[in-house]
């Protein structure tokens, strides 16, 4: 292991021309943690969000990324899961335990979980984040199951685009929102229905929706109270959204849930064993070299997600 390693940094807030390729020291393990070289790291909003913004992890300098996937490279004291050399992916301890985007980043054991045969590192590094958003919010929080109405905004996006195919996997009927650009990809995920949002109102054409997964923002959320049933959960990402509607959706007898993703191994597993079964492929809009950050947090929307790879050596 070597004493030091590439990363990529920020001494101040602000745009991508922030970002900047330094040589830290290399992480060591501690108690219950392993240390894991870095064959791929993905990118989220929340990274640009927090490089302009500080928005969860305060002030920089700091080294963003929070999806990992990669080999084992050391582990500490205690740990009993994995050996040096193991194959794993996982995501760092939203928000204070991001580091992902560096040649190494250490964790706790139990945020990762071993790589599927399935996937390449790209793909591995792709699902962590948007994949624990997808499953908490609509198996662990709103509880889709056999004929579940879910409304899907952004479904060609990250989160997106597998809770298309997370929702199917439970048995629920899936609409879509998506541009008529991305109609045909998200009906490959298993969508029922794909409406493109640019050419029509979804309130005048949906109804009777159990569960409305919302990562957008705007007016999304008003509007969504006209399509959830009595019962119904809007579940979002975006928790200030949320609080002009309560009272609104009290008195429609809806039930708001803000979701602030979580690392968590059950979760990590239960979407490995959906990779593993086939039923869950991340699509890859682009990749970058990891000193391509500025490029990659500028990258335009694509269908998918945006995903950094890192040299061996």
């Amino acid at each position: 292991m070597p004493d030091q390693m590439k990363a990529i940094s920020q001494d101040e807030l602000g745009g991508p021309e922030v970002l900047e390729l330094v040589t830290l020291p290399t992480p060591e393990p501690g108690v219950g943690e392993i240390l894991v070289r870095v064959h791929a790291a993905s990118v989220n909003p929340v990274d640009v969000m927090n490089r302009e913004s500080g928005l969860f992890i305060g002030q920089p300098p700091f080294v963003l990324g929070w999806d990992v996937s990669g080999t084992v490279e050391a582990v500490g004291l205690g740990v009993t899961l994995y050996a040096p050399g193991d194959e794993v992916f996982g995501m760092l301890p939203f928000p204070q335990g991001h580091g992902a985007h560096a040649q190494y980043a250490v964790g706790p054991t139990r945020v990762f979980v071993p790589k599927p045969d399935r996937l390449d590192h790209v793909q591995a590094a792709a699902i962590p984040m948007v994949g624990l958003t997808a499953w908490q919010a609509l198996v662990e929080t709103a509880r889709v199951g056999e004929g579940s109405r879910v409304l899907i905004n952004g479904a060609a996006g990250g989160v997106g685009h597998v809770a298309v195919q997370i929702a199917k996997t439970r048995g629920a009927y899936v609409i879509a929102l998506a541009s008529a650009a991305n109609a045909d990809f998200v009906r490959s995920l298993g969508a029922d229905e794909a409406i493109d949002y640019t050419a029509t109102d979804f309130t005048e054409v949906v109804g009777d929706v159990d569960v409305l997964l919302e990562v957008i923002g705007g007016d999304y959320p008003a509007r969504a109270l006209e399509v959830l049933k009595s019962g119904g959960t809007l579940v979002s990402t975006l928790l200030d959204t949320l609080v002009p509607l309560a009272n609104d959706a009290a008195n429609r007898g809806i039930r708001l849930a803000g979701l602030l993703v979580e690392a968590d191994r059950l979760g990590m597993s239960a979407l490995a064993d959906l990779v593993a079964a086939g039923k869950l492929v991340p699509n890859i809009a682009a990749t970058f070299a990891f000193g391509e950050a500025a490029a990659a947090q500028s990258a335009k929307a694509r269908p998918g997600k945006v995903v950094l790879t890192f040299p061996a050596s």
